[in-house]
């Protein structure tokens, strides 16, 4: 893996280990409802929108966007829904994404969508944290401890997003029982992006789905800078793209979220 990414590792270690052996006594997470991702993208899908799942983002690797306290990223996040958003992703890794989980608790108080932790979960007691509708999970990070994070997703009541880069994470993915795959351009070797990750890796889950009667949710992830980038990965089979740098270094977060929505007519 690349530096930055095993940094963030490490880093995410070290905050765990901070939390004490009480956090992992079993805590009930916060009572609500959870919103219907999969039912909100196939609405947006039946109204002609770009499923969009807009990411609340301060910084990647390398580069910082804005300063985003819980109040900014709240107030980021509507502009999104109202842009036509299907979803919003947070970033609550605090290093070198400065995410937070008061982020998170502050967006989904705001908007009405159904709202995605993004971060490096590496450890159970992650998933006592706050609570959000859906929550990332990498397979190239997790490995053969995949399908057990899954299951403990569900159990907590998250819709779990694997994420994935390579034939052979995909098929640690398709071993679980998660309903939504994310396929990630960039890969944590070289940070590089190649959307035709997503043209190599979408046709064979719609294959794995004819063949074994499943249905997985597509989400092409990273590397979309223009509508033209969101039409070749619609085409590719992706059923949904998750945005975040384009949108953060954008004029308007509103406007080229509605651009991105607008960018490929379903019907």
């Amino acid at each position: 893996m690349h530096d930055s990414i095993l940094h963030i590792l490490n880093t995410t270690k070290t905050r765990i280990q901070t939390f004490g052996p009480d956090a992992y006594k079993k805590r009930s997470q916060p009572q609500f409802r959870k919103r219907d991702f999969i039912a909100a993208v196939a609405a947006a899908q039946a109204e002609g929108r770009v499923p969009v799942i807009a990411e609340v983002k301060p910084a990647s690797p390398g580069k910082s966007f804005r300063e985003v306290p819980p109040s900014v990223a709240a107030d980021l996040a509507l502009e999104m829904e109202e842009a036509g958003a299907v979803a919003i992703s947070v970033l609550t890794e605090p290093g070198v994404f400065r995410g937070s989980l008061e982020n998170l608790k502050e967006v989904r108080k705001t908007v009405c969508l159904p709202v995605l932790r993004k971060d490096f979960i590496i450890d159970r007691v992650q998933l006592e944290e706050e609570g959000s509708d859906l929550v990332l999970l990498i397979a190239g990070i997790l490995g053969k401890e995949l399908g057990a994070f899954v299951e403990l997703a569900i159990e907590k009541g998250f819709e779990p997003l694997v994420e994935v880069h390579s034939r052979e994470e995909l098929e640690l993915a398709l071993e679980t029982d998660t309903k939504i795959i994310g396929v990630n351009n960039r890969n944590f070797e070289t940070l590089k992006i190649d959307l035709a990750t997503t043209e190599e890796l979408a046709p064979l889950i719609r294959e794995y789905d004819l063949e074994h009667g499943t249905s997985h949710l597509i989400i092409s992830e990273s590397g979309m800078n223009s509508p033209s980038d969101v039409r070749r990965l619609m085409l590719a089979g992706a059923d949904a793209v998750l945005i975040g740098s384009a949108l953060m270094e954008s004029d308007s977060v509103f406007d080229k979220t509605k651009e991105f929505v607008q960018g490929f007519c379903w019907r």
